[in-house]
């Protein structure tokens, strides 16, 4: 059963990220965000660490974390440590060194040989990063409308289209890269690559100037007649005779829905937390007027929001280490946490008054951040499907 107090280790771990974050990565952040980078002194000393998106699970997969009883706990610590460093910058938990998510498919579906091969890359000293590839100009929501061409030439497949809003894909040192043998297959034509940087026939294309998550890069990519080894198709050619580049594609989604909701969460709180200190410190909260008690319930009603969207996650995180299908519950925690932050943000702003739009303001940065949390990784309306048809499925009704 999930338990909603949190392990010694799970708790020390919390309270390390959350010292890290607030000691180095949120005094950095308003910086960073204005000249479109994290600091890489910053990433190193993360890394020097131990924090990379591999030490720190965003998403578990075969193995996990042991917990003490042999208990599988790497998705919780994942959310429990994207809502601590978010609660400091998200774009800095978004420029982790590591697979990121282009790691989940590797595990999930890649040959021993493959998880060798791209996954040991990110054990060494240096920065490097992985990344994932799959929406396109006219396929984001969409998925089984991708448009990428993969064509088998020999011992080669030859791609040809464009993805884009892929983070970290221009630096990454590989991208896994979705495309259809025939897009007359529907899904079942689905095939996922890993492209190497430096791939003849590959390039990243411009650089998104983006509204908000302005220190994380975002790249669009360009696949023009790019030769890819076969060895390179992730499982090889019998592990898609069931589909399986869409399965692994919504698999991905699965474990790292959570923790991209518990990034949500810890802007939301984040906001919340700068808004109450702001009533602390300049307001009297007991006196009696309209505006003082719009002012308290604002804040009663972004703690409450806050607490059920964590409450949203832990279990979706919970399911996933249980080995339990959490479909319906990523979907569930990632549409409410994107909802809220954006309420809690806004509500934050209205609380701080003309303060909270100035720039070198955070609540003018977080209110900028959070508004993709309720778009990357499928968009709202998105989830509320996934989930409206889950319960349909459970009724033996098609939607």
């Amino acid at each position: 059963m999930i338990e909603f107090e949190l392990s010694p280790q799970q708790r020390q771990l919390k309270e390390f990220l959350h010292w890290f974050a607030e000691q180095q990565v949120r005094p950095a952040s308003l910086e960073a965000d204005k000249n479109h980078d994290t600091p890489l002194p910053l990433l190193q000393q993360a890394k020097a660490m131990g924090l990379s998106m591999e030490s720190v699970p965003s998403g578990g997969g075969p193995g996990g974390v042991e917990g003490g009883q042999g208990e599988r706990q790497g998705n919780r610590i994942g959310v429990i440590a994207a809502e601590e460093l978010a609660w400091g910058d998200a774009s800095f938990v978004l420029n982790l060194p590591g697979a990121g998510l282009g790691g989940p498919p590797v595990r999930f579906m890649g040959t021993p040989e493959q998880k060798e091969r791209f996954l040991s890359i990110f054990n060494g000293p240096e920065l490097r990063w992985g990344a994932y590839a799959l929406t396109e100009p006219e396929a984001g929501s969409d998925v089984a409308g991708i448009r990428t061409t993969a064509r088998k030439e020999g011992d080669h497949y030859i791609l040809n289209g464009t993805k884009t809003f892929i983070t970290n894909g221009a630096k990454a040192s590989w991208n896994v890269v979705f495309a259809t043998v025939d897009r007359n297959l529907g899904r079942a034509g689905h095939r996922a690559f890993v492209v190497e940087k430096g791939t003849p026939g590959f390039r990243v294309g411009r650089i998104m100037d983006k509204m908000g998550l302005r220190a994380s890069e975002t790249a669009e990519l360009v696949f023009d007649n790019c030769v890819v080894p076969v060895e390179n198709l992730l499982g090889g050619e019998e592990r898609y005779l069931q589909r399986e580049g869409f399965k692994v594609a919504m698999q991905t989604f699965d474990s790292s829905r959570p923790t991209v909701a518990a990034m949500a969460v810890g802007i939301a709180r984040a906001a919340y937390e700068r808004a109450r200190e702001i009533a602390r410190q300049n307001l009297m909260l007991g006196r009696p007027s309209p505006r003082y008690a719009a002012i308290v319930e604002a804040l009663a009603t972004m703690a409450r929001k806050i607490d059920a969207a964590r409450l949203l996650v832990w279990k979706a995180a919970w399911m996933a280490d249980a080995r339990v299908p959490n479909t319906k519950e990523a979907s569930m925690s990632k549409a409410y946490a994107g909802q809220i932050g954006m309420e809690v943000c806004s509500m934050a702003i209205d609380v701080a008054a003309g303060a909270g739009l100035l720039h070198d303001e955070y609540l003018e940065k977080w209110f900028r951040d959070i508004k993709v949390y309720d778009i990357f990784e499928g968009t709202g309306q998105i989830q509320r499907l996934v989930v409206s048809r889950r319960i349909f499925d459970d009724l033996g009704v098609r939607i």
